[in-house]
């Protein structure tokens, strides 16, 4: 009951990061990283599914491996937030959820700057 419980997690995560790609407010990354903990612990087809033949793959090996971003990543993560909160803006009319807008994207800009970029390369040399 458990792993089916994980294995539902799972999947209802990688629908929701799915969303969060198209949608600003819905944030990508916590979703596919809850996917992945919940493959991890009740399907191990799932889990290498995610890991190797999925669109978020690398992203993930990378973080696992070196607990930050590659690359490359940050600024176009960093350049998409701001291109859909713009349109977002843009399109709202009510003045209140402009804010909210607002302070959503100031605290994922927070968050995506603090976020740690290492290259693979860089690590070896160490």
């Amino acid at each position: 009951m458990y792993r089916l419980f994980l294995l539902c997690l799972g999947w209802l995560a990688m629908g929701l990061a799915c969303l969060g790609v198209i949608l600003p407010i819905l944030p990508t990354t916590p979703f596919v990283l809850l996917a992945a903990w919940c493959f991890a612990r009740s399907s191990p087809r799932f889990h290498e599914w995610l890991l190797y033949r999925s669109w978020f793959g690398p992203y993930l090996r990378h973080w696992q491996t070196y607990k930050g971003l590659p690359p490359g990543a940050k600024p176009k993560a960093i350049v998409m937030i701001v291109i859909t909160f713009a349109i977002s803006l843009w399109l709202v009319p009510v003045w209140w959820v402009r804010w909210l807008l607002l302070v959503i994207l100031g605290v994922l800009l927070t968050f995506m700057l603090r976020l740690p970029v290492i290259d693979p390369l860089q690590q070896k040399d160490k």
